[in-house]
This record gives structure tokens, sequence and C-alpha cells, in this order.
């Protein structure tokens, strides 16, 4: 997996490629909480290059919603599609995470 930052005026996109597995997705879980000590507000997580996820990416996903949550911060989940789509269907957590269709989609909804 690997993880790119961009950002959009005082929104932080991180890109994810690759698989969220056992192996690396508490390397996301590591870069938010990086973020989120340097004061950042507002994440979209771009998922648009993700062609696997399995319980340990969910996980990372569910403690990272939830610590941005009781932060009272912005975090947005993007271009979730395929098997990654069918096992957050599958888990019941398509309503517990906010989510997008697109990056376009979530900068629009973040400025709101």
């Amino acid at each position: 997996m690997e993880l790119k930052i961009r950002k959009n005026e005082d929104i932080y996109i991180v890109d994810v490629n690759g698989e969220m597995d056992l192996y690396n997705s508490y390397k996301l879980k590591e870069l938010v909480m990086k973020m989120l000590e340097k004061k950042v507000s507002k994440f979209i997580i771009n998922m648009e290059n993700v062609e696997y996820i399995d319980s340990s990416g969910i996980g990372a996903l569910i403690y990272i919603s939830s610590t941005i949550k009781k932060l009272n911060l912005k975090l947005l989940i993007t271009n979730v599609r395929g098997s990654v789509k069918k096992v957050i269907e599958l888990t019941k957590l398509m309503g517990y995470f906010p989510i997008t269709q697109s990056i376009n989609e979530a900068i629009k909804t973040m400025k709101e």
C-alpha cells in the first residue's frame, strides 16, 4: 500500500493505492494520527486505487472515523468501488462511514 497526501486549500486528501490489509493498514492510521497532531481538521480518504481490503483495513477506517468524529473534525471517504465496496456493504458500514462518489463531490461537501 502506498499513501500520498495532496492539499486543496485547507482540505487534505490522502490517496490510498494498493491493498489495505493486515500488513499495512496501520500505515494509514499512523499517517492520520500525525496529521491530527499537526492540527489538520479536514480529511478526504481517496480509495480509488484500493482493490482489496480485509478486516484490519476496515478496522483502521473505523478507528480513523471514530477518532475524527470525537474531535468534531471532518472526514469523507471517496471512490469506494468493486470488492472494497462489497466488503463495506457486507459489514453494514455504508451508513457508518461518510462516503461520497468522487473527489470533486467530497471537496464540494467539505466546503459547505
